[in-house]
């Protein structure tokens, strides 16, 4: 079969290594029938490494560390040196989305396949599996939280600063007096990691990585199972919730404790669509007993089960409701026992709410009616806050209470909705990270997408990855820094579906045809 000059062009210019010849169907999701994009899956790689090198300087770094500490990379850690560090993290960042993009190129013209994009995403996580933690410190706090347990002091009571030692002193000072705001599954892993590696915080970091990354194993073998339900593609689906930067630089090389709620939540998710409703209804409580927003989801799986019951919508609903209430009341209360937890981790939900940035919506309408009252009238920016995240409270409810009544025939149609709460609770909480917006992808990515609605998601994906520093500092507020980000952020989304977006190609053919004349 020949091939048009246009399809072999971009070809060349993307650097597709073509294995077999290409299957009839374009759309077709057998990875050996396609070509492995093997430069594409080295310059991602080739990012990765550069994340791992400048990492060593530029990440959340331990305050005193035994390893590198004596030697000559400590430079790495102060003035120039750091700064060189970041420079090189940034770079390798750049060739990661560069390769991202490339990739979802080669998927969305059906010359890629699952395979391919699976090889590419634990290319691109190999090296970070024993990076320092990225643009973040949280995995600190989830050691010291673990160690808290290990000492019987509640970790819904108390912060990491009730003890002292190596773990606890490299928490994030913010973060030292908040008591624990993840479920108690999360903080018996927590405790069981502490336990193994002792007080060894660089071994505690690569453990957990490990135990996180089994989250990610999970996603992607639900996947599969989620698309041929919900009508999606499977190489769109991971390129779109494995080989993101979003989910190697920051669940990954975090390592956040998200990759791990949503792998059980995808999983859980796949069960109830299966018909194996008991089954998905307890993994999905465990999913919130990592992570309480996984919770979001669990009303919207009792209207896939309703759907499958006899009797009028409001007698199945109480069928299925009933058994799902019991499962759920056992295998949380057998986490909280496991745990030697109480209800004290309901409280304790609200401390991200003690960060303010305009990444919440609320916080963001908050703080920009006080900016603009700020002349006429002297009331705090708290109470502009304050008043704005209530709003954004109520929104939420309306928004849940909305998709989940939507979502009553069950089906398919229950996980988009349940995918559009977990969307609605990143932007409508009071505090919103960047990795938030991987809550609902988990389920999304195995819906259809369209490209333009693609070029958004990487648009996104690439402004949020870059509101922190890798030292996991806030790079919000530095508006010179934001507007590049956006810039790229701009320039990457509309990569996905222009192969030269800046007109680049035209100028140098110009040139070349009047060199030549």
């Amino acid at each position: 079969m020949s091939s048009s000059p246009a399809l072999e062009s971009r070809r060349q210019w993307s650097g597709w290594i073509d294995l077999t010849a290409l299957d009839d169907a374009p759309n077709s999701d057998r990875a050996p029938r396609g070509p492995l994009p093997l430069r594409t899956i080295v310059l991602g790689g080739v990012g990765t490494v550069l994340v791992l090198l400048g990492s060593i300087g530029a990440g959340g770094v331990l305050i005193h560390d035994p390893i590198l500490q004596p030697g000559p990379l400590s430079a790495l850690r102060y003035g120039h040196g750091r700064d060189l560090a970041t420079a090189v993290v940034y770079l390798g960042f750049g060739l990661l989305v560069w390769a991202w993009v490339r990739l979802g190129r080669g998927v969305l013209a059906g010359l890629v396949g699952s395979r391919s994009v699976l090889l590419a995403t634990l290319t691109w996580i190999a090296p970070l599996m024993i990076a320092p933690p990225l643009f973040t410190r949280d995995v600190y706090s989830y050691l010291a939280q673990g160690l808290l347990a290990l000492h019987g002091l509640d970790p819904y009571s108390v912060g990491p600063s009730a003890l002292s030692g190596t773990i606890p002193n490299n928490v994030h000072p913010f973060w030292q007096t908040t008591p624990a705001p993840y479920g108690p599954l999360f903080i018996g892993i927590s405790k069981g990691v502490v336990l193994l590696v002792d007080h060894g915080v660089i071994s505690g970091v690569i453990m957990m990585r490990i135990l996180l990354l089994s989250g990610l194993a999970m996603t992607i073998l639900a996947l599969p199972g989620l698309v041929r339900h919900l009508g999606g593609r499977l190489p769109v689906a991971l390129w779109l919730a494995a080989a993101s930067p979003l989910t190697v630089v920051y669940l990954v090389g975090g390592p956040h404790n998200d990759m791990l709620m949503i792998g059980v939540l995808s999983v859980g998710t796949l069960l109830v669509l299966d018909g194996r409703h008991a089954g998905g209804i307890a993994l999905v409580t465990l999913a919130m007993a990592i992570k309480a927003t996984a919770g979001l989801a669990l009303p919207f799986l009792v209207w896939i089960w309703a759907a499958r019951l006899s009797g009028d919508r409001w007698q199945r609903f109480a069928k299925a409701v009933t058994p799902a209430l019991a499962v759920f009341t056992l295998v949380f209360g057998s986490c909280m026992a496991l745990a030697k937890v109480g209800f004290g981790w309901l409280p304790a939900l609200s401390a991200p709410s003690m960060l303010v940035n305009y990444l919440s919506a609320p916080t963001a309408l908050g703080q920009l009616l006080h900016s603009a009252t700020t002349p006429f009238f002297g009331i705090s920016a708290g109470m502009f806050v304050g008043f704005t995240r209530t709003l954004g409270g109520i929104l939420l409810v309306a928004v849940l209470a909305r998709q989940w009544w939507q979502a009553r025939e069950g089906g398919a149609e229950a996980v988009r909705r349940a995918a559009i709460a977990l969307f609605a609770g990143a932007i409508l909480s009071p505090t919103t990270f960047p990795w938030y917006l991987t809550w609902g992808m988990a389920l999304a990515a195995a819906l259809p997408w369209n490209r333009r609605a693609l070029s958004w998601v990487v648009g996104a994906s690439v402004m949020l990855m870059l509101t922190y520093y890798p030292s996991g500092e806030d790079a919000l507020y530095n508006w010179p820094f934001m507007a590049v980000g956006l810039a790229a952020a701009v320039l990457a989304g509309a990569s996905l579906t222009r192969f030269d977006p800046l007109g680049l190609g035209e100028v140098f053919h110009r040139e070349h045809q009047q060199s030549r004349s």
